[in-house]
């Protein structure tokens, strides 16, 4: 058994051309699992990830803040305590508002092809 408290897993700058801005954090917080991707990534207000796929499942519980998930046919604010899963393949989003910061939880298998970014 490992138990992991939040609060205490340092944050790290996340750096990558995935991101509209530069105010993104990861916390790793089950680095060693074999099976699945485990992090909380924070937004900074009005920061979001561009349009891109999985080719697996992706369900992201929101811990704080206000956010926005998007498809391609819709858009709906998000905050603390929402579950949101993203299909294998759909084409998405999500962000932080303008006038908030984001966090959320996300949870994936381990493996498989990278993101695919979709947008420049």
């Amino acid at each position: 058994m490992k138990i992991v408290k939040m609060s205490e897993v340092p944050k790290e700058p996340v750096d990558s051309p995935l991101f509209t801005g530069p105010d993104v954090t990861r916390q790793l917080l089950l680095p060693d699992s074999k099976e699945y991707r485990f992090n909380i990534i924070t937004f900074g207000k009005g920061v979001r990830n561009k349009f891109h796929t999985h080719d697996r499942e992706q369900i992201l519980i929101v811990t704080a803040g206000r956010g926005i998930v998007a498809t391609e046919n819709e858009e709906k604010v998000v905050t603390e305590g929402d579950v949101i899963l993203f299909p294998a393949g759909e084409k998405h989003w999500h962000g932080a508002t303008k006038d908030s910061e984001f966090s959320h939880i996300f949870v994936m298998r381990a493996g498989g092809e990278p993101t695919k970014q979709l947008e420049d």
